[in-house]
């Protein structure tokens, strides 16, 4: 699988999975510790949430015009790991406002915003630069098959691009695998420590607690839950507190996992840079692939391949805004309604990457054994059959909801044991989570490295920098609407939510599917 790829891609394959493994662990827990540990409303969390992923992609045109301005991707990518580093060790430091000073948590939920600012600006600086290091392997791999002058070697050269970039992106997956363990487990053996067990509806009723003084019948019933034989309760208040505080400490420790993956990245990045290229500067490779005369000559063709573009970034946009619902609206729905009694809900995130892993291979075979039987799908056809698949995960999740007659989030957590059985509701067994994520997954798989393809292939060899800045554009933009899904989720019986992203996945494969015919002659 190995054979003939460069030297260099299994290093920065390691260093790449090294830093997302530690960014994967913050990513499973940050919505939920949000709301556990400031007490926010889903709603309010998953705009930070939103803004965070927002930055990660923005900050990523930064990071790739700093690169290029200095000429120094390297010391680019180093600074973006301290960077990160220097973030993760914020979010570490278990700091807390304790009962007499209330008002001291917006002063530690602002820190925790710029620890959050941090983090994103370092993965600016590493994420597309790293990328493109790697593309520039490639290029030269192409370049060295050019001249030997045998088709078959230049075949070849660029049928190694494809599957180099695959075994990248399951590199990335492999840490995003095990990452979102760590902190559940941390934080499961921190409550241990303290006579209490875990519960994902204790942090929300403490909060309510210490808010309103009112003891629920569900607060008392989850209470029981909450603590072991060895606990000794003095009052409700010191307990919420307490609870609150030990909850939450074990996911901050758990960043310290994520400072160290980051610098384990640092020191593979640093003994095998000497192995990475360096690309060159976009400004200079436009002077040379266009003169005066053939610009104006191939205007028309420019424009078709712009609109071409946007066109299928506008689909993007709505692609992003619903598969990564798995850090908001999906993940509540595993917090609130499905038993997480021995799983806690951040591990299903788990899910997406081991799918990743396993069914790469497969699609891939899919789509070889396809051309070789001379029915090759297009790149545009497949995303939009992508978007029909995450449509599809959806659809199940909204007929399951109302199958079993689900009402909001937040109505559905209020309802205490007794209210549940008279009402005939019950939470849903894991297997609902592993059908959603598979078709989220295979979606996934058709639309996003696909996506990275036909960017490249109608991109005007001038403005190729450009090209892909709009499509981190336009995956930045669909990440930050992301937050509408937590607040549909609690003002509406949770199938009419899902019921919105069928109807968007819907919509787009649709418009998707009327523009294939003119995709695929542009994209010729």
């Amino acid at each position: 699988m190995f054979k003939n790829h460069p030297k260099g891609l299994i290093p920065a394959a390691l260093a790449n999975m090294g830093e997302r493994f530690g960014y994967y662990i913050m990513n499973a827990v940050l919505l939920l510790f949000l709301v556990s540990k400031f007490g926010l409303d889903d709603g309010v969390a998953g705009i930070i949430y939103a803004v965070f992923y927002f930055g990660i992609y923005v900050l990523s045109l930064v990071g790739g015009i700093i690169a290029d301005r200095t000429q120094n991707y390297n010391r680019t990518i180093q600074w973006g790991l301290i960077i990160m580093a220097i973030g993760y060790v914020a979010l570490s430091i278990p700091v807390f406002s304790d009962a007499d000073g209330s008002d001291m948590w917006w002063g530690i939920l602002v820190f925790t915003c710029l620890a959050l600012l941090l983090i994103a600006f370092g993965n600016g600086l590493f994420k597309g630069n790293l990328q493109a290091i790697v593309g520039k392997m490639y290029d030269e791999l192409d370049e060295e098959a050019a001249k030997t002058g045998d088709e078959e070697a230049i075949k070849i050269a660029r049928d190694k691009r494809d599957s180099g970039f695959q075994i990248f992106y399951v590199f990335i997956n492999i840490g995003g695998l095990v990452a979102p363990f760590v902190a559940p487990l941390l934080r499961q053996w921190w409550l241990a420590k303290h006579n209490f067990t875990y519960n994902a509806d204790m942090p929300a009723l403490c909060h309510q607690y210490l808010a309103d003084g009112q003891l629920t019948q569900k607060f008392s019933e989850t209470f029981s839950q909450a603590v072991t034989q060895g606990y000794q309760l003095v009052d409700f208040t010191q307990f919420s507190h307490e609870y609150i505080t030990v909850f939450n400490q074990g996911i901050h420790y758990s960043f310290i996992a994520s400072v160290a993956a980051m610098l384990i990245s640092l020191c593979v990045f640093m003994f095998t840079k000497h192995m990475f290229p360096q690309p060159a500067k976009k400004e200079a490779a436009a002077v040379a692939d266009y003169t005066a005369e053939e610009r104006r000559a191939m205007a028309t063709e420019i424009r078709q391949r712009l609109y071409a573009l946007f066109a299928v970034l506008g689909i993007a946009i709505f692609f992003w805004l619903s598969f990564h619902q798995n850090g908001q609206s999906l993940s509540v729905f595993a917090r609130d309604f499905v038993q997480t009694d021995s799983i806690a809900p951040e591990i299903w995130q788990a899910l997406n990457p081991f799918f990743v892993i396993v069914l790469t291979p497969v699609i891939m075979w899919l789509f070889g054994h396809l051309a070789g039987r001379g029915k090759a799908i297009s790149t545009p056809r497949k995303i939009a059959i992508g978007m029909g698949v995450a449509g599809c995960a959806y659809l199940f999740l909204m007929l399951f909801s109302m199958y079993s007659g689900y009402p909001s989030g937040e109505t559905f957590r209020a309802m205490s044991a007794e209210e549940m059985t008279a009402a005939g509701l019950s939470k849903a067994a894991p297997w609902v989570l592993i059908v959603t994520y598979f078709f989220l997954t295979v979606a996934e798989l058709f639309i996003s490295p696909l996506g990275l393809s036909f960017v490249s292939k109608v991109a005007p060899r001038h403005m190729l920098g450009l090209c892909q800045g709009l499509w981190l554009g336009a995956t930045a933009i669909g990440n930050l609407f992301i937050w509408v899904g937590p607040v549909m989720y609690n003002a509406w019986p949770i199938q009419y939510c899902w019921a919105v992203f069928l109807g968007i996945c819907l919509i787009s494969m649709g418009i998707m599917l009327g523009m294939v015919r003119w995709l695929e002659r542009v994209a010729c």
